[in-house]
């Protein structure tokens, strides 16, 4: 009995550290997350709450970002064309949040213990960048495009208007997801 219970919880724990399977629709991620030892969609609102980013903003932000994988890291560079080198940054985790900035959030919020690759602590990360954004550089709260490029190029950067043509793909697709998002948890009810 103590070894199929031992299993289980590492089966369950396992799971957590994966990403979910259907990353495209919001309710399925919830579904999938919502659980015992996980509530994704209660960390979401709880921090929607406290910095008045819509869930559906902060949920496309992790997925373009990182696509929900709790340990994502940029690629390595290739030293000679082919040996594995360096990584591009220090990004990493859901939130690809950088060690300077991570550990800028940690200072501003207390929150020391707080992991990039744990999905409350990286959405919280997102939301506290995400208003930062806003009162720093007047961008709405639910201007899924513009808190992307905010948040890909930096405070500076997006106050200088150097967006690459990478920063903005990336926001599009962070605005098209977030659009996606908000009509499908609209339907589910969350």
């Amino acid at each position: 009995m103590r070894i199929a219970f031992s299993i289980a919880l590492l089966l369950l724990l396992s799971a957590c550290a994966s990403a979910p399977s259907q990353i495209t629709n919001a309710c399925a991620i919830f579904e999938q997350r919502d659980g015992l030892f996980n509530n994704w969609s209660r960390e979401a609102k709880k921090v929607e709450r406290e910095f008045g980013v819509p869930v559906p903003v902060l949920m496309a932000t992790v997925y373009t970002e990182s696509g929900f994988r709790p340990r994502a890291r940029p690629p390595r560079t290739k030293l000679l064309g082919f040996i594995p080198w360096k990584r591009q940054s220090t990004a990493y985790g859901y939130a690809q949040a950088l060690d300077g900035t991570w550990a800028e959030y940690q200072r501003a919020t207390g929150r020391w213990s707080a992991r990039r690759s744990d999905f409350g602590d990286a959405i919280h990360f997102i939301g506290w960048y995400h208003n930062r954004s806003h009162l720093k550089n007047g961008i709405p709260l639910g201007d899924s495009y513009n808190l992307y490029l905010a948040y890909y190029t930096g405070h500076a950067g997006y106050s200088r208007g150097s967006f690459t043509s990478t920063a903005r793909k990336g926001a599009q697709r962070s605005a098209n997801i977030a659009s996606r998002y908000e009509a499908q948890l609209r339907s589910c009810g969350y």
